[in-house]
């Protein structure tokens, strides 16, 4: 192992090569690696024509990450599980054209890492058959100059499969906390493991190179074993990060409750405010059940945890995190991807390899565009693609899936109170239309392998069936016809339509526990009309 200063990575790197990036959004992300990078190409305009891998987004959506390969003829292509933080000018050359762009599930492309590592064929999955990764939709591509097919539909032992053929890798960046001066790694600091032991052994499987980036080096035989999550033995070069390209996530320098150095007080939590995201929030909770291990995604599932302490009942809950984390509270916003009060932290393909496996109960996750099928759009707008993260390995294997959304977006305002919701002013941009721009979960096979789906609004819950969405509860002070139906791009299945809860909207609630432990009340008692 040698010491580097990141002006030298540059020089290390061949025009042409494959890099697999460590990392997810700026945590475990080598920024001061990248930055060398970066500043080598701008003043000699080498290494050209890079291929960049990694399992989910890289990036701050500003200054950091991806944006630093963001150069004319410096990168060829991309292929990432998300695109949502790689910032504007990234995006620009992927949505023109200018580099070509892949997106495969953040699941699948973690557990790549481990087959490229031990030199099989690739990897035979069952994830994303019909969604936009399936070849026959869109094979992942993101836009015209993706040409290549990197992933295949295939026939093994009678049923239908996707194959991801391993690619070469030529150098990986990785990142922990400390090294040794025998390059061994720990990952003390860091909220979560990921895959970055799989990257390095995936790139000296292929003959390539690992660099590494670590807070400081320590004397060699000073660091515990079992301490150790990459072993010098897979690592080539070092390079010391300052702190500012060494972030524990996109907004934290460092908090060690962030990395199970010290526990919070679940009590500390702050109640959400009564509007439209509480009440959702809310009804999507009634789908809690104690012991249940259950995933939550980003933006109104994360409120989830709130309502949960703010009803008294956070111990009887078990949350996981894609990214690795099991039990505590997920963290939110920049913090995103990281928990307080984790009871594991575990490498990120080992977590898919559990989720692939069916070990969820239920997730609740975002809710962006659904149509009469119930496919949900969560990955591509406008034409502008965003990414699929884990949310199709999430959803082709869990038990119950609650999509968590407001009803119409753009501009939406209520009136929530009185156990009653009115509303005030609609959103410009209807959710629930007649095809969905992109197929990032397909509502067929859901129900045609009887998964349990359950599309929860402020205004309304329908329910996935064989025939299509259903729609089963309204909420009290809304007019079906007005409210609902007139902002729909189909015509829903109504048969047995009843009231949502009243006491989802009123400031104090108490109605969650009862149901989390299993009570036989259902939360829509009253049918509407009887």
């Amino acid at each position: 192992m040698k010491v580097i200063h990141a002006d030298e990575v540059g020089p290390l790197i061949a025009d042409g090569a494959s890099i697999f990036l460590g990392g997810l959004a700026m945590i475990s992300l080598p920024e001061e690696v990248l930055k060398g990078l970066e500043r080598h190409f701008l003043s000699t305009g080498h290494p050209r024509n890079l291929t960049t891998w990694a399992c989910g987004a890289v990036g701050n959506s500003g200054d950091g990450g991806m944006v630093h390969f963001a150069h004319e003829g410096m990168i060829k292509r991309t292929v990432a599980g998300h695109f949502g933080q790689t910032g504007k000018e990234m995006m620009k050359m992927v949505f023109e054209g200018q580099v070509e762009a892949y997106n495969f599930p953040q699941g699948s492309l973690s557990h790549l890492t481990r087959h490229i590592a031990s030199r099989s064929p690739g990897l035979l999955t069952k994830v994303g058959l019909g969604t936009f990764v399936d070849p026959r939709l869109e094979g992942g591509k993101l836009n015209a100059t993706s040409t290549e097919d990197l992933v295949q539909l295939v026939q093994f032992a009678g049923e239908e499969w996707l194959f991801y053929p391993c690619p070469k890798i030529d150098v990986a960046f990785i990142r922990g906390t400390v090294a040794d001066e025998n390059g061994n790694i720990t990952l003390d600091k860091e909220g979560i493991l990921l895959e970055q032991l799989a990257i390095a052994q995936a790139a000296k499987a292929c003959g390539g190179i690992v660099i590494a980036q670590v807070e400081r080096i320590v004397q060699a035989g000073s660091l515990h074993p079992k301490s150790v999550k990459i072993p010098g033995l897979v690592v080539d070069y070092v390079v010391i990060g300052k702190p500012e390209n060494h972030m524990q996530s996109i907004t934290t320098q460092f908090n060690p409750a962030l990395c199970g150095d010290i526990r919070v007080p679940v009590n500390s939590m702050v109640p959400m405010e009564l509007d439209e995201r509480k009440v959702i929030a809310r009804r999507a909770a009634l789908e809690l059940r104690a012991g249940e291990v259950t995933n939550l995604g980003i933006g109104i599932p994360a409120g989830i945890p709130s309502i949960a302490a703010e009803e008294g009942i956070s111990a009887l809950l078990t949350l996981s995190i894609e990214s690795g984390v099991n039990g505590g509270i997920p963290a939110q916003l920049g913090d995103f991807g990281l928990a307080y009060n984790a009871e594991s932290i575990i490498e990120q393909s080992a977590q898919f390899d559990f989720y692939d496996g069916g070990g969820l109960d239920a997730s609740f996750l975002g809710l962006a565009q659904t149509d009469n099928q119930g496919n949900v759009n969560v990955s591509k707008f406008n034409g502008r693609p965003v990414g699929c993260g884990g949310f199709i390995n999430i959803t082709r294997s869990t038990k119950k899936l609650v999509f968590c959304g407001s009803f119409t977006a753009g501009g939406l305002e209520v009136a929530v109170g009185d156990g009653q919701l009115r509303i005030v002013k609609e959103g410009k941009s209807r959710k629930f239309i007649e095809k969905v721009e992109q197929i990032t979960f397909n509502g067929l096979d859901a129900a045609q392998r009887e998964q349990s789906v359950l599309f929860v609004t402020e205004r309304a819950v329908f329910k996935l069936t064989p025939k299509g969405l259903a729609l089963i509860e309204i909420a009290p002070g809304v007019d079906l016809e007005r409210d609902v139906l007139q902002h729909m791009g189909f015509k829903p299945i109504i048969e047995d339509l009843k009231l949502m809860d009243a006491g989802l909207f009123q400031v104090n609630w108490g109605g969650l526990a009862s149901v989390v432990v299993g009570d036989s009340m259902t939360s829509s008692e009253r049918i509407i009309g009887k």
